[in-house]
């Protein structure tokens, strides 16, 4: 967990300027130094990465993912190229799909997305529950969670999202009630944070508000999807309770938006959902900029609406179809992200900072976004180990 990084021909921190013909030091698993390669300490590690002068970056943070889960959408992802437009039914598709799946074909799966996540450079993770909708499927998906964290360098921060949807035939009250009395077993299965999916035909604000407030007393962190569908006042709420992130918000009011940012709630943009829903709602993220939001992105990896482990392409769609510029991008990937989960120890290469850390294929990070299509990382590194 000691390693030496030189040559990079680029460094972006993300805790200061970016350096130019740089290097990093990782001892026992935290940057010590950062600085100009010529000025190397004598005593830095001997073991060494040469980037060969391309642009170095912290490791991708990955804010929002649904990774545990069986099954494809195929139907409904050729329907929607027909014009049938989203509702959110199709999760309940991926639910008995996930439910027929055994422990070990779940935890295959989902180690084959870190896999890919982690080649494209992402070096923690959100991972929701969800696709169970039982108490005893939920926590099931939240242990098999915390037993994929063990396989894998990569951080996964576990989130109960036991409102996802109402399962078909169950009472709405009734089943608000179950995810309410399941907030305290989802804690001690290993769940970091509470989610809920406040939209039109999904979960209403009131509901919503319930659950995250009953979550906040077991202490768990608070994270909202909002306003995807439409626009219900979700965000609005994200700002009422303090949540650490309000995530989606196609659909923002720019009042809920100074809301957000006053309260600093972090906004998750998802482009990835966008294209893959056809919706063309890009205008959002210049709504949140505009009021002073702080922005992360995220894949949203998941079967139907962002089948995606690549946090670069979720960077050039950032740039390209919602406006960003490539600094934003880039601090909305790594450090943005880590603050939505309210982590200083990611998302920069700050002294004391996990040793976490991408060699892009690239001289420059703009090289990333125009190059569609390009492979964007060369090497992934977590706390000092090449893992990719």
């Amino acid at each position: 967990m000691d390693l030496t990084v030189r040559r990079a021909g680029r460094l972006l921190t993300m805790a200061g300027e970016p350096l130019a013909d740089a290097a990093v030091v990782v001892r026992g698993g935290r940057v010590v130094w950062t600085g100009p390669d010529r000025d190397l300490p004598p005593d830095a590690p001997e073991q060494t990465l040469d980037a060969e002068g391309a642009c170095v970056v912290p490791g991708f943070v990955d804010a929002h993912t649904h990774l545990m889960f069986a099954g494809v959408r195929r139907e409904e992802f050729v329907a929607r190229l027909a014009g049938t437009s989203y509702d959110g039914g199709g999760i309940r598709t991926t639910v008995a799909a996930t439910a027929a799946a055994s422990d070990a074909e779940l935890l295959d799966l989902a180690q084959a997305r870190v896999d890919s996540a982690l080649g494209h450079g992402t070096t923690t993770m959100e991972v929701k529950s969800g696709y169970g909708l039982t108490v005893e499927s939920e926590l099931r998906l939240l242990r098999l969670v915390g037993e994929l964290g063990r396989r894998t360098p990569v951080r996964l921060e576990a989130t109960y999202l036991g409102a996802h949807v109402v399962p078909a035939g169950r009472d709405r009250d009734g089943y608000v009630d179950e995810v309410v009395a399941t907030l305290p077993q989802a804690a001690a299965a290993g769940a970091r944070w509470a989610d809920v999916f406040c939209d039109e035909g999904v979960f209403t604000v009131d509901e919503a508000r319930r659950i995250l407030t009953a979550a906040g007393s077991h202490g768990l962190g608070l994270r909202l999807h909002a306003e995807e569908i439409a626009r219900t006042g979700a965000a609005g709420l994200a700002a009422e309770l303090g949540c650490a992130s309000a995530d989606h918000l196609e659909h923002v009011s720019a009042q809920d938006a100074r809301a957000m940012a006053a309260a600093g709630v972090v906004a998750v943009l998802l482009p990835t959902v966008t294209l893959s829903l056809r919706s063309q709602a890009w205008g959002h993220a210049a709504v949140l900029r505009e009021a002073g939001v702080e922005l992360a992105l995220a894949t949203d990896c998941n079967p139907g609406t962002s089948w995606c482990e690549s946090m670069p392409y979720a960077i050039q769609l950032a740039c390209l179809a919602m406006g960003l510029s490539v600094a934003e991008a880039f601090r909305a990937a790594t450090v943005g992200a880590a603050h939505s989960l309210r982590r200083d120890d990611v998302g920069h290469l700050g002294v004391g900072a996990h040793g976490d850390l991408v060699v892009l294929a690239a001289e420059h990070e703009a090289d990333v976004v125009a190059h569609l299509g390009g492979r964007a990382v060369t090497s992934t590194v977590v706390s000092g180990v090449l893992a990719r």
